[in-house]
């Protein structure tokens, strides 16, 4: 199995990077917001899934592990393969895919190639849990990405009493990070007992 690759841009196709690794080219499906990122010649690193079947042997390639865990998230929504997830991925940034799936936002999901009402629908149905935001009561969403939450001693006070990361982050929302995170454990709990 292909993890990740580690080379220079060769040329740039329509989707596909062909990534020079130690004078072997590899075809690389990446996503709209990679391909756009990178010019020929550039060293790159992609995190790569490889999709096997019996006609063919696909590449999809990231250059960050949260938009591959995303587009495995998406592949395991009944009637989306590689090709449409990729799609998905394309009609904005990682995160904006992110939101637009946490906060039921199926057009902007439908905006993608070959994407209809009803696997929009069941993509932010099956996946509006999954996707790492936390909706908040009086603004957007907010995206909490794991490392974040490790550092914040408060999310991980809260995290020790019980409460689950969603929660956590949302209980302390609107808690001002430049206090204490005792100060901070202690008002989201008084916040969360008021609710």
């Amino acid at each position: 199995m292909i993890a990740k690759l580690s080379g220079r841009v060769a040329e740039k196709l329509a989707e596909i990077l062909v990534i020079d690794v130690g004078g072997v080219g590899y075809g690389v499906y990446v996503p709209l917001e990679d391909l756009t990122t990178v010019t020929v010649s550039d060293p790159i690193k992609v995190y790569v899934y490889e999709h096997i079947r019996e006609s063919s042997h696909d590449l999809y390639g990231f250059t960050k592990l949260g938009t591959k865990k995303l587009f495995e998230l998406l592949l395991d929504v009944n009637g989306v393969g590689p090709k449409m997830a990729l799609n998905v991925l394309g009609v904005g940034s990682a995160d904006a895919v992110r939101r637009a799936i946490a906060s039921g936002d199926t057009k902007l999901i439908q905006s993608a190639t070959g994407v209809g009402k009803k696997v929009a629908e069941r993509i932010v149905v099956e996946l509006k849990d999954k996707v790492g935001l936390v909706s908040t009561a009086d603004t957007d969403a907010l995206f909490v990405s794991s490392a974040q939450a490790e550092q914040d001693e408060a999310v991980q006070g809260l995290l020790a009493l019980g409460y689950a990361l969603p929660d956590a982050v949302k209980a302390l929302t609107n808690i001002d990070v430049q206090l204490p995170a005792e100060e901070r454990i202690r008002a989201a709990l008084k916040a969360v007992s008021y609710d």
